[in-house]
């Protein structure tokens, strides 16, 4: 009997756990009743009940299973360690908040069966806000103009992973994982899965404006050299634009010296703007660099306070 793992990662879900396990199990019981299961919650030190109802979980069924983080170590590297401790011969990746709907799962399995390694959920529509659907769709235009792997648009992650692919992961060991862009760069035949994203069942999202930040940066500094590339072409623009009008200022300044106060402004301006770019572009250098550091530390993906039915 072939067995699949669905892995969940969660955070201040505690309104959100017992229900999707309910509908995971009843997934499996009617439409994929020839197939063993296991759930495997990864809980990033949630601060809400969450952890207590995964207890309760576990305790009622061996099949749950849960992992809890020493601390929160983020939005990537935590789903990214929940991969390596599944058992199935795939594994489901799903939020906890049935913004992937768990309806899904029966379609991932089929066109897995079908010889699909990895089968990916792909937001055609959203209930989300429109401002973020948009932000999210210019992001993924901007890595596919700018980065040497095709990057699939509005797809974050989330779908059935053959364990062919989790072996390979463990072996290439990334310290800083950004699953989209590794899945797009592996070259493995990929299906995609259309749906509808629904609006978030309970609580409130933890993924504010700099968790889209970290994100957005994350997967540019891993698989572009957009920014790089930027700071060296406005910095070579602009320098020679600094000397050409700092050489026209000062003859201006010699032929009209009482006229010279209001130019003297402009030109101030203009150093101005110049510097708050140099700023700009010295900061945009600094992400690469931190992803740099990151990579070099060498730090475990997580560190695990306590597991259960392991």
């Amino acid at each position: 009997m072939k067995k699949i793992s669905v892995l969940v990662p969660t955070f201040n879900e505690e309104g959100n756990v017992v229900p999707l396990s309910d509908a995971i199990i009843g997934q499996f019981r009617e439409h994929l009743p020839e197939y063993d299961y296991e759930i495997v919650f990864i809980d990033n030190d949630s601060k809400d009940g969450t952890r207590a109802k995964l207890r309760e979980l576990c305790s009622s069924n061996a099949k749950i299973k849960a992992i809890f983080n020493a601390k929160n170590y983020g939005q990537f590297s935590s789903p990214y360690y929940g991969l390596f401790q599944t058992t199935g011969d795939c594994v489901i990746s799903m939020c906890a908040d049935f913004q992937d709907p768990v309806e899904l799962i029966p379609q991932y399995v089929n066109e897995w069966e079908a010889g699909h390694k990895i089968v990916l959920g792909q937001k055609t529509t959203s209930k989300e806000g429109k401002v973020i659907r948009r932000m999210r769709t210019s992001y993924y235009k901007f890595m596919k103009k700018h980065s040497d792997v095709d990057f699939i648009e509005h797809v974050t992650g989330s779908g059935l992973y053959d364990r062919e692919f989790i072996e390979t992961l463990r072996k290439i060991d990334e310290p800083v994982p950004f699953l989209r862009g590794i899945v797009a760069e592996m070259g493995y035949d990929i299906k995609l899965v259309p749906y509808e994203q629904p609006k978030r069942r309970s609580g409130r999202s933890s993924n504010g404006l700099f968790g889209y930040y970290d994100a957005g940066v994350q997967g540019m500094t891993a698989y572009t050299k957009f920014g790089v590339r930027a700071a060296v072409f406005f910095g070579v623009l602009f320098t020679i634009a600094s000397i050409a009008v700092s050489i026209g200022l000062g003859i201006y300044k010699l032929l009209n010296w009482d006229t010279f106060r209001l130019t003297e402004y402009a030109f101030s301006m203009a150093i101005f703007i110049i510097v708050s770019l140099q700023l700009l572009f010295i900061g945009i250098v600094g992400e690469y660099v931190l992803n740099i550091n990151a990579r070099m530390k060498k730090r475990p993906l997580v560190i695990e306070s306590e597991r259960i039915n392991f």
